[in-house]
Parts: C-alpha cells; sequence; structure tokens
C-alpha cells in the first residue's frame, strides 16, 4: 500500500497575529469601499474565519474594527515622511511624498472614506487619528526645515501645504490618477516651495529657510 501524502501541520495563530490578520483583511476591504459599505461577514469571508471569531476579537463590533483599521493605516501613513535628514531637502520631499502617494494609489476609492472623513462611522476618535497623521506629517516637515520652533506663520504655511496635498490626491484620485503620479509629486513639491516664498515676504523665519533651499542649489 502507497502510503499517503503528508498533510500539512496546522499552526493555531496567535491572538496578536489572529488580530493582525483580521485588521489585514478589514483595512484591504476599507481601502476599496467606504465603511458603510463593508459589513462584519465581508471582513469574515475575507479572513476566512466565523462572525463570532470577528466579534472575539473586536467585541465593539464595526466601529471598533474600522477605527483599528484606520490606526493601522495612519500608522503607515506617518512613516511616509519619516525621510533620514540626509541630503538636500527637496529630494528628501519628493521621496516622503512618493512614498505617500503610492498609498494614496495602492487604497485607491476607499482613501477618501478612509482618512479624509465623511464616513457614517465617523466620530471624535476617528477625527483625532486622522488629524494625528497630519500633526505627524507637519513635524516631521519641520524637522526636514532645520526649524525647531516654527513660528505661527511658517506653522500655518506647513499646515496648508499639508491640506492642498490632501485635497489633491483626492481629485487626482477622482480624475482617474491624472495627471501622471510624478507629474503630480514634482508639482506638489513645486508648490511647497511657491508658498514659502510667499510666506518668506512676510516672515524672517521662512525667508531663512528660503535661503538655505537656495545655498543647496
Amino acid at each position: 500500500m502507497t502510503p499517503s501524502a503528508a498533510t500539512p501541520a496546522y499552526r493555531r495563530l496567535s491572538v496578536e497575529e489572529r488580530r493582525s490578520q483580521l485588521l489585514a483583511a478589514a483595512l484591504n476591504l476599507f481601502a476599496h469601499r467606504a465603511p458603510e459599505d463593508v459589513s462584519l461577514d465581508d471582513v469574515a469571508e475575507a479572513a476566512g474565519v466565523s462572525r463570532p471569531l470577528v466579534y472575539r476579537y473586536f467585541p465593539g463590533g464595526k466601529q471598533q474594527l474600522y477605527e483599528a483599521a484606520l490606526r493601522s493605516a495612519a500608522d503607515e501613513l506617518r512613516l511616509c515622511f519619516d525621510e533620514p535628514r540626509e541630503g538636500p531637502l527637496l529630494p528628501r520631499l519628493s521621496r516622503a511624498l512618493d512614498r505617500y502617494l503610492s498609498f494614496v494609489d495602492e487604497h485607491d476609492t476607499g482613501f477618501s472614506a478612509l482618512l479624509q472623513g465623511g464616513s457614517v462611522v465617523e466620530t471624535s476618535r476617528t477625527t483625532a487619528i486622522v488629524d494625528g497623521v497630519r500633526r505627524a506629517a507637519a513635524e516631521h516637515i519641520y524637522s526636514h526645515l532645520g526649524v525647531a520652533e516654527p513660528g505661527p506663520r511658517l506653522r500655518m504655511t506647513v499646515r496648508t501645504w499639508i491640506t492642498a496635498v490632501e485635497a489633491a490626491s483626492l481629485i487626482w484620485l477622482d480624475e482617474d490618477k491624472q495627471p501622471p503620479v510624478e507629474e503630480l509629486r514634482a508639482w506638489l513639491v513645486e508648490q511647497f516651495v511657491a508658498v514659502l516664498t510667499v510666506t518668506a515676504a512676510r516672515d524672517p523665519q521662512t525667508a531663512a529657510v528660503i535661503s538655505a533651499l537656495g545655498a543647496e542649489g
């Protein structure tokens, strides 16, 4: 008698591994569909588990799962601007934007609902998570600019530009990802220099930043 083929050993997932699996499944669904269009049954099916198991890890139901997925996405977005402080500023900013726009591209139609609000499951907690991403991006940019204590005009300029990046990303998705992402990224970098230049006419701190950029060649 021919021995039967060995059956692969089943490995029980740890609590953290199972939670990560469910979050990955949920984040993938939320990335391509609005949160209100995703059910716990959808998440269970995508993860290959039962609905009760999803509830076991997220007893707060869909709202808790959505907030956890949002935090996971926010953590990834925070890393986009975590670029080594080496070399000229504008190439550093370009690399950070490349990562940011890659995230937008990957999450496609769910980007607005996932990170920009407008969902029926939006709460003060989800809003705080998204605002935390914006604050983290601003802090990274101040650091790239070499400014430890930005004044109100520079802070307003950087935060306004971050808002413009978000808006441009959403419009880019709405315009079927046109212009090409490389052109969008270059335009956003040029826009950053432009808004800094305008502010520099009224703010000595920002003028010093522009002067340092000019010294980089």
